[in-house]
């Protein structure tokens, strides 16, 4: 039997902070958070902080992650960034294919599944984000368009990289909405991704994986786990003390203005 993976505190700080501003949120950041031995935590700041952040983490518990990579290694590629170079940079995951990214970049599970394989080709650790919107839940299609990105993002993983990979369930739906995922709407979704990925095991392109828990989510502490992604809240939505997730619970010291989105990590 696969033991239970640690949880996995994740802070996506999205396009919010200069490599200055960085620097002094790492700095207030790592006393709060010392060196929890039950869990692991990483910060993904923008590009532009990697490499100063990356210095100020060094020989800390906290991770450096990055928000996106491009799939190939190298070449006239303009504006975007490799796995390699993250690599260098001291990243140790990287996000791929946020439901940002899908919704104003559009981009496709096809690209999301190049991209997964650039993160793993290049010795990192991917999140692929998958999940549905309103639309699609309200058309009943949410199992099928969850099932659709797992299945093109997970074409052609092996199973000697299927460890390093996580699957991050996020209810596009809810974010943003006022609305919230309900425990049975969450299980519903954690049973199908296990569903999947027990079936790409079988077809031996990959290997199930062990569930991320995260314990502070009271509503939903049923359903088999929970948030991964975070972002930071602009400025003036910080100074009216809008835009904090009510699981403020959660590593509070960690967030600091960083909201907790919904999701499900799997490890």
């Amino acid at each position: 039997m696969t033991p239970p993976a640690r949880p996995l505190v994740f802070g996506n700080w999205k396009m919010h902070m200069t490599a200055s501003e960085a620097e002094a949120h790492v700095r207030s950041l790592l006393p709060r958070l010392g060196s929890p031995s039950d869990r692991d935590i990483a910060v993904a700041p923008p590009y532009t902080a990697l490499w100063s952040v990356a210095a100020l983490l060094r020989g800390s518990a906290i991770s450096l992650a990055a928000q996106d990579l491009f799939w190939e290694d190298e070449g006239p590629y303009t504006g975007e960034i490799s796995g390699v170079m993250l690599q260098e940079c001291g990243v140790t995951y990287v996000l791929v294919a946020h439901s940002e990214r899908r919704r104003l970049l559009e981009e496709t599970d096809r690209i999301a599944g190049l991209k997964v394989r650039a993160a793993l080709r290049s010795g990192l650790r991917p999140i692929l984000c998958v999940g549905e919107d309103e639309a699609e839940r309200a058309a009943g299609r949410a199992a099928s368009v969850v099932r659709s990105q797992l299945a093109l993002a997970l074409e052609g993983t092996a199973p000697a990289e299927a460890s390093r990979l996580q699957i991050a369930y996020e209810p596009v739906w809810a974010i943003g909405t006022g609305h919230a995922a309900t425990t049975a709407q969450a299980a519903e979704m954690h049973a199908l991704v296990r569903r999947e990925l027990s079936a790409v095991q079988g077809r031996g392109r990959g290997s199930a994986y062990p569930l991320r828990r995260q314990r502070h989510a009271p509503e939903r502490r049923r359903a088999d786990g929970d948030a991964g992604c975070r972002r930071r809240p602009g400025r003036r939505r910080l100074a009216q003390g809008r835009g904090v997730h009510p699981h403020r619970s959660l590593q509070d010291a960690a967030l600091n203005g960083i909201a907790a989105v919904p999701g499900t990590v799997l490890g």
